[in-house]
């Protein structure tokens, strides 16, 4: 049976380059979109730059250019990105559109009409110089617990403390550096409770994997809150409807981007109709892939203003870990946060893909791309077991029998086994199971290998009256080297574009597995692909650091690694010891859902157990963390926050970003001691 399959990645967004991070998705979305298509399915994969916001329209501003100058240049730049690592879109469009602009109204209109949206009067701090409102972000100044001068106006990203910005010391804009004021302003907001009891049963239906679900268990728990969808004046975006000076909220109109860009595509597209994949009758697959950092608002806001507006809420939802390089988190100063076009510039992106895809599985775990590793996997699979098969059958082909091959194999019952192997890999790409379905395409490549060494052709070629035999050994040998690369292919899918030409045939389909390729021409063998060299790896690595390092006018302005941050004013042993340092054991890290600088940890005092807020996720994967002892503030007041109670504070060292070292105590500190 033939299915209908709408497939869509997050947006990238339109204010920086495409990284290695992000590819871990694109790359998983687009080897299920490739897999599919050659199962005959009709699929359709789409994707936009998420192109609205204050960060965009700064960067403009800083740039002495409009916003929609800044996002098509950008938009060029990512499709040249993904382009070059064969990410297959068949729409590639931008949130700054007006099909976006239509749906975005539409959506909201519908869940005004149907009551789904409130208004009220909030008070926010504001640029009086520049005559906005300022998200928190773009408030610096000096933490009111630490004093480290130059922190965001929510969270210090040198003690983890987090705060309001009306806590902060000598705040300013970061726009203009004025001192913000407090101004009130009527904002517009989405009633999520409305959709609870939807919800709750949707994200307990198996659209889901099953730990998003029990993440966003939390959220219920606590009770769903409303959701502030407007933004005021200056704003690059779309404006609401009736409400002149208010726009939305770019996550508002940034999944919407998702239905936009296919319209774009139905547009273009003869006989493909909108409403067959987006109606609530629909029995169309609509498929989201995505991080596991977003799926607050892909889960649970998406989803109720899909429904609030009558449209049909997605198949399922596929989140994915994060990727980290050699065990750590992507660092610019190691070299390892490395653009899509610094890879490009030295190495095969094919290499990529099929490293990506022996690492990942269904789940959400995150993912290491470790360089030796990576190195060693690809000689070792690619160059030495897959593409090694075909170039030592090819010779003998072209040399002896004039580039045909046989009209019948010797094991047909060996062919057998590897077509038959198909619907297991088949089975695993289905269910996202890249790894599962790698193993086994390489447990077939060993047998293939193990398959010359046995039949030996070299010594075959030498032995009179053997042509026959060699004939049907050689042309075996092509036809498990064709398995080979059917299976491959949503995988490799330029390599197979050049396997197909050497074996002049048409684009190789799953069904072609099922027989053999007889009687038939074939092309001299030209290499498939070369060895990755060690040197190739080093000099991406320093590409990256030269990519990030400042300019010499930055250099000359900045103070030398070396200074010291000055020594704060002298205190009593008596201050001193009113502080309670334990020794804590990390039992448990993960993400804060809406956070861009908090972990949380539950730490574990040997009694007891506090759950802490730490501003150390830039530094830090929570994966990297859980099981490692540190020391905690025991006796700090507990602090209330947006995301829940933070009961203590953790020690770090280190300027900020991703140079922040948590304290770790010598071997034989316990949970619970103190430390004097």
């Amino acid at each position: 049976m033939t299915r209908k399959i709408l497939i869509t990645s997050a947006l990238p967004y339109a204010n920086g380059p495409i990284h290695l991070g992000h590819l871990v998705e694109y790359i998983q979305t687009d080897i299920w979109a490739r897999f599919q298509k050659m199962r005959g399915h009709e699929c359709w994969y789409v994707c936009a730059d998420d192109a609205h916001g204050t960060p965009i329209m700064l960067r403009a501003r800083q740039e002495g250019i409009e916003p929609e100058e800044l996002i098509e240049r950008v938009a060029k730049e990512h499709q040249a990105d993904f382009a070059g690592f064969s990410v297959g879109f068949d729409n590639y469009h931008s949130t700054h559109s007006e099909e976006n602009r239509h749906y975005s109204e539409l959506i909201y209109c519908n869940n005004r009409d149907a009551g789904h949206i409130a208004k009220r009067m909030i008070t926010q701090a504001y640029d009086p110089v520049e005559n906005m409102f300022l998200p928190d972000r773009f408030i610096k100044g000096t933490c009111p617990k630490c004093g480290a001068e130059d922190q965001y106006g929510d969270n210090c990203e040198v003690c983890g403390a987090s705060y309001s910005p009306s806590e902060l010391k000598n705040p300013h804009s970061a726009v203009s550096g004025a001192k913000p004021i407090d101004k009130e302003s009527d904002h517009y907001f989405f009633k999520l409770a409305n959709f609870e009891e939807m919800l709750k049963k949707w994200t307990r239906a198996g659209h889901l994997q099953k730990e998003m679900a029990n993440k966003l268990d939390e959220w219920f728990e606590s009770g769903l809150q409303e959701w502030d969808i407007s933004r005021d004046a200056p704003y690059f975006g779309f404006e609401i409807p009736d409400h002149p000076g208010k726009y939305f909220y770019v996550w508002l109109d940034a999944p919407i981007g998702y239905l936009a860009s296919f319209r774009n595509l139905c547009d273009k597209t003869d006989g493909l109709e909108f409403e067959n994949y987006w109606n609530t009758d629909s029995d169309a697959e609509v498929y989201h892939f995505i991080g596991k950092d977003i799926v607050y608002f892909h889960c649970l806001f998406f989803p109720a203003m899909l429904d609030g507006a009558g449209f049909r809420k997605p198949t399922a939802v596929f989140a994915h870990g994060f990727l980290t390089v050699d065990g750590q988190k992507m660092s610019k100063s190691r070299g390892t946060f490395i653009k899509a076009s610094t890879y490009l510039e030295h190495l095969n992106p094919e290499y990529l893909r099929y490293y990506f895809a022996a690492k990942l599985g269904a789940g959400v775990d995150d993912i290491d791309l470790n360089l030796e590793d990576f190195a060693q996997r690809v000689n070792s699979d690619l160059v030495g077991k897959f593409v090694n098969i075909a170039s030592r059958f090819a010779g003998f082909i072209n040399k002896r029998f004039d580039g045909k091959l046989a009209a019948e194999l010797n094991d047909m019952a060996l062919f057998d086994s590897f077509s038959n192997a198909g619907d297991s890999i088949a089975a695993a790409y289905e269910g996202r199971e890249y790894s599962r379905a790698v193993r086994e395409i390489m447990a077939l490549a060993d047998k293939a290998n193990q398959y010359v060494d046995e039949q030996k052709p070299w010594i075959v070629a030498k032995e009179e009256g053997k042509d026959e035999e060699l004939h049907q050994i050689c042309s075996m040998g092509i036809n498990l080297f064709r398995l080979l690369a059917i299976y491959l292919k949503p995988i490799l899918p330029k390599t197979v574009e050049a396997a197909e030409e050497f074996l002049k045939v048409e684009a190789l389909t799953w069904e072609d597995a099922a027989s053999p390729l007889l009687d038939h021409d074939i092309s001299k063998f030209k290499a498939l692909m070369t060895r990755v060299e060690s040197k190739q790896i080093e000099a991406m690595v320093e590409g990256s650091k030269e990519d990030l390092a400042p300019s010499a006018k930055q250099v000359k302005q900045e103070k030398p690694a070396t200074d010291m941050e000055a020594i704060a004013p002298t205190i009593e042993f008596d201050d001193f010891a009113k502080l309670d340092l334990r020794i804590a054991r990390i039992a448990k890290a993960e993400h804060v859902e809406g956070a861009d600088k908090l972990l949380q940890l539950t730490l574990d005092l040997g009694g007891e157990t506090r759950n802490v807020f730490a501003g150390i996720k830039s530094a830090y994967d929570p994966s990297d963390l859980e099981g490692k002892l540190t020391v905690m503030v025991a006796n700090l007041a507990p602090r209330k926050m947006r995301f829940g109670l933070s009961e203590g504070m953790v020690l770090a060292a280190g300027p900020g970003g991703d140079e922040l070292y948590i304290l770790n105590p010598d071997e034989g500190a316990k949970p619970g001691m103190r430390v004097k």
